[in-house]
């Protein structure tokens, strides 16, 4: 697992390490049952504070995405993967909605609202 953080990035590290590790486990590079790394090694691999890592994986566990055993670590939940890009499939239907519905009221064309995201998307 390779995390990167952008300083640049408008997003606060902890969503940044976040937002990563959904995507491994969506795509299926991290299964169910992987174990993550601790959260101190995690901090001391990526120069952050624990308290940084630690916001992100108590966000992942609030989520689903892993759970944590005391004295053992945290690991990829026994989740249905399917269900979780779901979600992630309907937000990201919310998402376009707004964006459509301000594209109509500007008059912004179909092709030019679709040129914008396949720039976004690469």
């Amino acid at each position: 697992m390779n995390i990167t953080i952008s300083n640049s990035s408008g997003k606060p590290i902890y969503e940044q390490i976040t937002s990563q590790i959904k995507n491994y486990i969506i795509t299926g590079e991290l299964k169910p049952g992987d174990a993550l790394p601790s959260m101190r090694l995690l901090a001391k691999e990526l120069r952050i504070s624990v308290i940084t890592t630690k916001r992100s994986y108590n966000d992942l566990e609030q989520e689903g995405f892993i759970e944590t055993v005391t004295g053992k670590g945290s690991f990829v939940a026994n989740r249905d993967v399917s269900i979780i890009r779901e979600g992630s499939l309907r937000m990201a239907e919310e998402y376009l909605t707004k964006a459509v519905e301000i594209a109509r009221k500007n008059a912004i064309s179909l092709e030019e609202l679709t040129e914008v995201l396949k720039v976004l998307y690469e």
